[in-house]
């Protein structure tokens, strides 16, 4: 009796694509909840209207570049990325902004390279930091003030509304700036602690952010615990910040103290769910650390010293132009070898 011959290795019970997107999409549930209640139903509608902008435009250009449509839709990466942006992109923000910043992600830093797997760029963030660009004003005054849905936030009707309607016009009585934005102008003219009294600060560190960044956290920790991503990425990042901000900011009267930067803004979501995109990260532990370390300075640099008050897209961005420099010179040890090959071979190599 013939047996089946298969060449090693043996692996049994990997985890397709689309049922890791399906965990990274639960793991986003615990953020958006926070952002429902505290900012109110403006991301919901967002997240909605981004992942369906995101599947048109995925199955448009696969129809277009000959592919199965059905087959590349059920991996979840065009609902993964229509989420992202939904998460991030300001609460109010017009349909159009957000549609744009969709098609930017999808059309050209995903499918114009070549599809899943041949993206250099993490689309979202392309997305992002495009209409970021592109529409200052709609996406720096449409940030919703905290408060709790339920007391102070504007009804489903009315944000629906101030999203889609034919005119965009933010709700002046609930938009406002960001934390990190507030603090990094307000302290140029006063002292910490005129400035933690604002109402945007609340009690604790930045009025509702902390929680959605600590909901980020969570679902963070439950894709370290599965196995999804490696911690390499995330703790590098975050303690790359964190030394940053000791090292450079330790005066709260003069730049943001490391609290703020750790919870306020899209500091989670960034470490946890953007920084980590496995396409467009570096692939050997070391190179992660290098890359999660590298965000870490640069968001704060950026967040110091530049013109945006929250830099973790153009963070990612600009060190995705590093991985290809990255993975070179920190190749993964080859089986069987003691050390890893390095660098470029020298003329007395063979």
């Amino acid at each position: 009796m013939a047996l089946l011959q298969q060449s090693s290795p043996h692996a049994r019970g990997a985890r397709p694509t689309s049922r890791v997107m399906l965990w990274v999409i639960l793991a986003t549930l615990p953020g958006l909840l926070a952002q429902t209640v505290f900012f109110g139903w403006g991301n919901l509608i967002n997240v909605v209207w981004c992942v369906s902008v995101a599947l048109v435009a995925e199955a448009m250009m696969l129809k277009l570049r000959g592919r199965p449509v059905s087959f590349f839709l059920k991996d979840n990466t065009a609902a993964v990325t229509g989420l992202l942006l939904g998460l991030a992109l300001p609460p109010l923000a017009p349909w159009w902004v957000s549609a744009v910043a969709v098609l930017s992600a999808i059309v050209l830093a995903k499918q114009l390279y070549g599809g899943l797997g041949s993206n250099p760029f993490n689309p979202a963030m392309v997305g992002y930091a495009l209409v970021l660009v592109s529409f200052p004003v709609a996406m720096t005054t449409n940030w919703a003030q905290p408060g709790l849905l339920w007391e102070h936030a504007p009804s489903l009707g009315e944000t629906f509304t101030s999203i889609f309607s034919a005119q965009h016009t933010a709700v002046d009585a609930f938009t406002g700036a960001t934390p990190l934005d507030t603090y990094k102008h307000q302290i140029v003219s006063h002292t910490a602690d005129e400035v933690s009294v604002l109402p945007v600060f609340g009690d604790g560190i930045a009025l509702g952010w902390e929680w959605v960044n600590v909901g980020f956290l969570a679902g963070g920790l439950l894709l370290l615990a599965l196995r999804i991503i490696s911690w390499h990425i995330p703790v590098s990042m975050l303690a790359a910040l964190g030394f940053m901000s000791l090292a450079f900011g330790s005066d709260a009267d003069q730049y943001a103290p490391l609290s703020l930067h750790l919870l306020a803004g899209g500091t989670m979501l960034g470490a946890f769910f953007i920084a980590t995109d496995p396409v467009s990260a570096a692939t050997s532990n070391q190179g992660k650390l290098i890359y999660g370390a590298g965000i870490g300075i640069l968001v704060y640099l950026i967040r110091t010293w530049g013109n945006y008050p929250d830099a973790v897209a153009f963070a990612v961005l600009l060190m995705n132009f590093a991985v290809p420099f990255i993975d070179h010179y920190t190749p993964p040890r080859t089986y069987g070898h003691h050390k890893a090959r390095r660098g470029i071979p020298t003329r007395n190599q063979g």
